[in-house]
C-alpha cells in the first residue's frame, strides 16, 4: 500500500497545490464557499479531490455528510462528538494530589487507676519510665505506640487511618483488661492528624511568602513555610520542593486544607528539578517502607 507525505509550505495565499494536480482542502473551502456551488457539487467536488475533512477540536474542516442521514441528526452527532472530546480533555486536565496519612493520634480513658508497675512487671512490650511517671506499651499489628498514666488516661500513636488507631485502641483497653484491671474503653477522639502530599510542581516559596503575610518563613530556622489556615483548622510546612506537610485535627480536615492551599501555591509553580525529582522519590520509598513495616504476619505474638 503506497502512502502520500503532503508537505505545507508558505505561498501568497498561504497554500500551494499538491505535486500530483490536485487541489488542497483550502482551495476545496473556497470553492464551496462560493454561490455557485450546489450540494450536489460540493460532494463530487470533494470525492474527485481527494480530501477527506474531519471536524476535530483544532481544525474546523468540513465533512461530507451520508446520504441515508438527515441533515439535522448528522450536525446533532457532531456536536455530541465535540462535547465528548472537550469533556474528556477536561477531566485528564485535572489534578490528582495522593495524601499519605503518616500518623494518627487518639486518646481515650479506661477509668480505672492503672498501676504502672504491676503492668511493667506482668505485660509484654511495655518500657516503664519511672522519672515521667509514664509506662509505654506498642503493638505490632496495628504498629502503634500507646503512653499510659496512672490516672487511667491513654494516648495511642502511629496508625496510619482512623480506622487502625480505634483498633489499636481498643487492643490497648482489651490488654489492660487481660491484666486484671477493670476498665472501660470511654470518651475515644482523634486529636491530631499527620499527613504529606507532593504537589506535580516545585513552589517558589519566597514569593509566596511575600504576598502571603501570615506565612511564616525562616530560612535559618527551617526550610519550609509554615502556612496555618483557620478554615479548616490546620498547619502546613510548604518546600520548595513540591512537598507539603498537613497537621490537623481529622483526615477530613486534611483533604480540605490540601484543596485549600492547591490554588494558592499554584500561582507561584515551577517547574522541578533532578533533586526535587529525586527527593520525591526517596520520601516515597520512605512511606511505602514504613507502611510495609505496620503490615506484620499474623504468627508474630501481639500483645
Amino acid at each position: 500500500m503506497n502512502y502520500v507525505m503532503a508537505a505545507v509550505v508558505q505561498g501568497s495565499n498561504g497554500m500551494k497545490p499538491l505535486q500530483n494536480g490536485s487541489l488542497s482542502h483550502l482551495d476545496v473551502n473556497q470553492m464551496i464557499k462560493s454561490e455557485d456551488c450546489s450540494p450536489k457539487q460540493h460532494g463530487n467536488l470533494l470525492q474527485s479531490s481527494g480530501v477527506t475533512a474531519m471536524n476535530s477540536m483544532s481544525h474546523a474542516e468540513i465533512k461530507t455528510e451520508p446520504h441515508d442521514q438527515p441533515h439535522d441528526q448528522y450536525y446533532s452527532q457532531q456536536q455530541q462528538m465535540l462535547a465528548d472530546a472537550a469533556g474528556t480533555s477536561a477531566v485528564e486536565e485535572e489534578p490528582e494530589i495522593d495524601i499519605h496519612i503518616n500518623n494518627v493520634v487518639c486518646s481515650f480513658s479506661v477509668r480505672c487507676h492503672l498501676n504502672l508497675r504491676q503492668i511493667a512487671l506482668s505485660g509484654k512490650h511495655v518500657e516503664f519510665r519511672r522519672e515521667t511517671g509514664m509506662l509505654m506499651m506498642k503493638l505490632r499489628k496495628p504498629y502503634t505506640t500507646a503512653s499510659m498514666w496512672s490516672s487511667g488516661k491513654v494516648t495511642c500513636t502511629g496508625a496510619t487511618s482512623e480506622a487502625a488507631s480505634r483498633i489499636a485502641a481498643r487492643r490497648f483497653a482489651r490488654c489492660l483488661q487481660k491484666l486484671g484491671f477493670k476498665c472501660r474503653f470511654t470518651n475515644y477522639r482523634v486529636v491530631n492528624v499527620l499527613g504529606t502530599c507532593s504537589m506535580p510542581f516545585a513552589i517558589k516559596i519566597t514569593p509566596f511568602t511575600e504576598r502571603h503575610r501570615e506565612a511564616q518563613y525562616e530560612p535559618e530556622l527551617h526550610p519550609g513555610v509554615t502556612y496555618k489556615l483557620k478554615n479548616p483548622k490546620a498547619t502546613l510546612k510548604i518546600f520548595s520542593t513540591g512537598s507539603i506537610t498537613i497537621t490537623a485535627p481529622s483526615v477530613s480536615d486534611v483533604q480540605r486544607a490540601v484543596e485549600t492551599i492547591y490554588p494558592l501555591v499554584y500561582e507561584f509553580r515551577k517547574e522541578k528539578t533532578k533533586e526535587d525529582v529525586a527527593m520525591a522519590q526517596l520520601e516515597k520509598k520512605k512511606y511505602h517502607h514504613s507502611s510495609a513495616g505496620s503490615d506484620c504476619d499474623d504468627n508474630d505474638n501481639d500483645v
